[in-house]
Formats: C-alpha cells, structure tokens, sequence
C-alpha cells in the first residue's frame, strides 16, 4: 500500500489573513471577498492574468508558454500530500481527490494546498460563485416549467429543485496567435425560376456560377475556454447530458482571481484530468472556426455562400492557464431498464445565470402530439386544395 506523497517543494499550507493572520477564512458570495471570521477583515487577490503576466499583447505571442497549474499531469503522482503546519510543525495529511483543505488536529490552523500539485487538483485561477443559490433555484425551477408539459411524470413528481449543487469545473484558457488559411468553393446565382413538379405543386430552382475560393488570414484570440476534464470533452458515457454545461458558456475569464482554497469553501470541484496536448487539436478547431466567421465579411460577393472543403491553423504563439469556473448543477436519473438509462443535467453559469439542461421527455405523450398535429396538418392541406 503507497503511503502519502513526500511534500513537493511550496504546495501550501497557511493562507493568512493580512490583517491579523488567522487562517480561519471563508469567501463571501454575496460580497465576492475573502473575510476572515477573526476579525472580520475583507480582501480579494489579484487577477489572475495580471499575475502571471499574461496581460502582454497576444499578437506579440511566440512559442509555446504553460502556466505551472497546466503543466503536464503526472499520472503516477499520488493524490495524498502531507503538509507541515507551520503554525506547530504537525504533519497533517490531505486526500487532493476529496479536499484541497484540512484542519491541522493539533493547533486547529487550516491548511490549503495553494501551490501546484502534480495530479491536477490545483489550476491557476479561480472564477467565485456569483449566482446564489436561491437564484440557481429559481432559474432551474423556471427551465423546467417551461418544459413541463412535454416532461415525463415521475420527473413531475420528483423535481426538487432546491438539491442543486454547486461546483467548480476544470477549463484550460487559451491565448492564441494564429494564421488561418482556407480553401473551398463560393456560389454566385445568376438565375432563379419556378417550374412545376406534379400536377398541383411547383418548386424554385436556382443557377449559379461555382468558383474557388481561398483566404488567409491572421487572428489572435483572447481567453479561448477549452474543457480540461475528459468526460465532458467527448469521453464520457453516451447516456450522460454533462454536455448541456457548454452551452452555459462563455465565463468572464477577466474576472478570475489567482488561485485560493478558501474561495472552494462549500462547493465540490472536479480535477483537470487531460493536458496541454490533449487539447491541442480542439482548439486548433475552434481557431478555424472563430477564423472562418470572421472572414464572412470577405465573402459577401457570394451571394449563395461559401462551403469551405479544406483548411490549416499555423499557431505560432499560444498561452495556457488552468482555471476553476463556477457552474450549479442539477440531475435526474431516468431509468427505463439496464439498456434504456440517461442521466440527465440542468446547469446554470454561476457567474452570468444563463442557464441550460435536459428534461427527461414523456415519449408516448410526444408521439400522441406528433401524430395528431400530423393529423391536423393533412386535413388543412387536403382543404386547402378542394
């Protein structure tokens, strides 16, 4: 059995309040500080950008930088780190997959692992709870509402919408200086007629002229978000919506403050499991995307569109920092026999409120719907031709 991890070099220990140097600290959702329970002091940290320099203009970016907290995780690193009290010299041992806080059993001082652990339990910055509770409630109580009548009925019956949970995510966040280049075919129509098809119907049809297309552009991109846990980035169960908390997104990334323990207080949070190069070919996607909308304002002489058929990302400056970001997440477990399981999420953006999900459909209910809007929609039809 492998005992606890020796304690790497500055993985933490006190975090102190600057006033009077207790350790005893909560965060204040509703004031979005720090406060120790002391003496009542109040503070925030930096943001996060600002302290690891990453605040430099993104066009000027070369090569290939990883913040400490992205580093590459060592799969073999075990998640228990003792820590030394530096308040009585006790050693005080932490499970960093259960908590990245303990309470020292000697002298009561909390101990928080701030540094960066090799398992990715610790990124670089954390985005705080903004969106209370009450108000995830409400905003995962009216999501449903809106769904309900289309809702299957044991999930009527056993919504609880106050059993939200709030967590924190891991996201890899992304500065990018690129070049994009693309390649596909452009429509110009030059005709447009009607012809008849059948004896009661006719149909538009259209000609255009086909020709290539090529662009190329640079483009930075400030603040890309990328998931940084596996499951939620395509390797999870197919029977899983945790897809619904990207369309939660975007984050104010700005706003993320350099990491802190205490600012986890009450929440759960999920570990970054994937690197820097596991996420390499999505955000390399994701540029070409970004890069491909915005050369649309190019295209506009091709009034049928573009359909690009080939293209390239060169990347030749690129930043990453690891982040926490806030999300409540509620789940149902719908479960119709050993092959017929879905969990399902609602999720809202603890930081802006938008909010997302999946409800668990009555499908007889929908059938009966479909068929019998099918039904109305024959008989108008069928009038309106006599």
């Amino acid at each position: 059995m492998t005992g606890p991890a020796d304690p790497p070099d500055d993985v933490g220990g006190h975090d102190k309040c600057p006033t009077c140097g207790s350790t005893d600290i909560a965060y204040s959702q509703k004031k979005g500080l720090l406060v120790c329970r002391y003496c009542r002091a109040e503070w925030s940290l930096a943001f996060a950008e600002q302290a690891l320099g990453y605040d430099t203009d993104i066009a000027t970016l070369r090569g290939t930088t990883v913040s400490r907290g992205a580093s590459d995780i060592d799969r073999d690193a075990s998640d228990v780190i003792t820590l030394r009290c530096q308040g009585c010299g006790a050693e005080v041992v932490v499970n960093s997959a259960a908590s990245v806080q303990a309470r020292c059993h000697w002298c009561r001082s909390v101990l928080s692992l701030d540094a960066r652990v090799p398992n990715g339990a610790v990124p670089d910055a954390v985005l705080p709870f903004r969106v209370t509770h009450e108000q995830a409630v409400t905003a995962i109580h009216g999501f449903a509402r809106k769904r309900w009548f289309f809702a299957l009925r044991r999930f009527r019956k056993e919504f609880q919408p106050e059993n939200v949970v709030g967590v924190f995510m891991p996201y890899l966040v992304v500065d990018v200086n690129a070049q994009i280049v693309a390649q596909g075919r452009g429509e110009v129509e030059t005709r447009r007629y009607t012809v008849r098809v059948g004896e009661n119907s006719t149909e538009t049809r259209y000609d255009a002229d086909v020709y290539d297309v090529a662009r190329q552009a640079d483009i930075t991109v400030d603040d890309l978000t990328a998931e940084s846990s596996a499951r939620r980035a395509g390797g999870g169960r197919a029977q899983d919506t945790s897809n619904v908390i990207n369309a939660v997104l975007p984050f104010d990334t700005k706003n993320a403050v350099s990491y802190d323990a205490n600012y986890l207080g009450g929440f759960t949070s999920e570990k970054r499991d994937m690197d820097v190069h596991d996420t390499g070919d999505r955000i390399a996607q994701m540029v070409f995307g970004l890069g491909t909308s915005k050369l649309r304002r190019t295209l506009t002489a091709y009034d049928r569109g573009v359909r690009w058929e080939s293209g390239a990302v060169t990347v030749q400056g690129v930043r990453y920092l690891a982040m926490l970001a806030p999300v409540w997440l509620y789940s149902y477990y719908e479960n119709h026999g050993e092959h017929d399981e879905v969990l399902h999420y609602i999720a809202v953006n603890a930081r802006t409120g938008a909010t997302m999900g999946s409800v668990p459909v009555n499908k007889p209910l929908l059938a009966a719907f479909s068929v019998a809007l099918t039904a109305v929609v024959l008989v108008l039809g069928a009038l309106v031709l006599l």
